[in-house]
């Protein structure tokens, strides 16, 4: 077996992941921070807390054993691969990565999380080829919205450009402060589709101005109280959420194609949404990620680890 261990400790989620590269198969163990009622977010000590108390329960519901047969270790340990990006949370993952490597004498494999996305998501979509290709990708999630020109980098890893994105806040930021308005828990994500699936009379989506790829989701949250003071009915506030970011992502994307006629990929937890996910696929052929690995998950990472290991995916 040619298996590769993967860890992530990224802001909101604690994982730990085995990928066996001659089958394919992968199995990842994860667990949501706890976060207060009401809030949305913690502080950076509290998430590092967090982890460092709860990773060795999420490594320990891997198969028994399976170190035995690990060919590398895989860590994400900042948010992207650009310099300056750096959050605490990531240094509970790579002590452990760092040590395990060493007990193990395996190579370790560092990336970001971002990359870890892209492979996870690659993986998912039954689409790994596209890591050796240029491609466009989103990543939408808790605190990232953007576009991505990807191409394989000189040590095999995706190296991703930004060309698009929003310019202020994210797209997981407006979903959780939504959530947050309607009394939903955090992340509010799955309740907010639910929420929107059952909208009766979808009230008409905001269009935020689109240019070079780059838009503004700042505005819609002071639309958002508007319609809460009018009463407007919590599936149609949800529904209107939804459908505003999915007219900015597809506008984006369209004109990025124009320059880049290339495969879309779409990672990151808020690409789990479903009504966004047919506003795409209506409008590209785009790959997407299932959605138990759309969300923080160490599985890329570890399929990074063996990327980087000569691993012939």
């Amino acid at each position: 077996m040619n298996t590769y261990l993967g860890i992530d400790t990224s802001n909101y989620r604690t994982s730990a992941a085995i990928f066996d590269a001659g089958t394919g198969q992968w199995r990842n163990e994860g667990r949501l921070l706890d976060v207060p009622q009401g809030k949305i977010g913690l502080r950076q000590s509290e998430a590092l807390f967090q982890h460092t108390v709860r990773l060795h329960e999420m490594v320990a519901r891997l198969p028994a054993g399976a170190g035995k047969s690990v060919r590398a270790v895989g860590v994400s340990t900042r948010p992207r691969a650009v310099e300056g990006s750096y959050m605490p949370c990531f240094l509970a993952g790579e002590n452990v990565a760092r040590s395990a490597a060493h007990l193990l004498d395996v190579p370790l494999v560092v990336c970001s999380h971002q990359q870890g996305h892209l492979a996870a998501a690659a993986l998912s979509a039954g689409a790994l080829h596209l890591l050796h290709t240029p491609f466009l990708a989103w990543h939408l999630s808790g605190g990232t919205t953007e576009l991505l020109l990807v191409r394989p980098g000189a040590d095999g890893m995706p190296d991703a450009a930004c060309i698009g994105g929003t310019s202020d806040l994210s797209a997981g930021q407006l979903v959780d402060r939504a959530g947050n308005l309607l009394g939903l828990g955090f992340p509010a994500g799955a309740a907010l589709d639910d929420l929107a699936q059952a909208a009766e009379n979808p009230v008409k989506p905001f269009a935020p101005k689109v240019r070079d790829g780059i838009f503004s989701l700042s505005g819609v949250e002071n639309k958002l109280q508007e319609l809460l003071d009018r009463h407007t009915p919590a599936p149609e506030l949800a529904r209107f959420t939804v459908e505003t970011i999915g007219r900015a992502v597809c506008t984006a994307t369209a004109q990025a194609l124009a320059r880049y006629p290339l495969p879309v990929l779409c990672a990151g937890g808020v690409m789990a949404n479903t009504i966004l996910r047919e506003m795409l696929s209506r409008q590209f052929d785009a790959h997407f990620a299932a959605p138990q690995l759309s969300g923080d998950n160490a599985v890329g990472v570890a399929v990074l680890a063996a990327v980087r290991n000569g691993e012939p995916l």
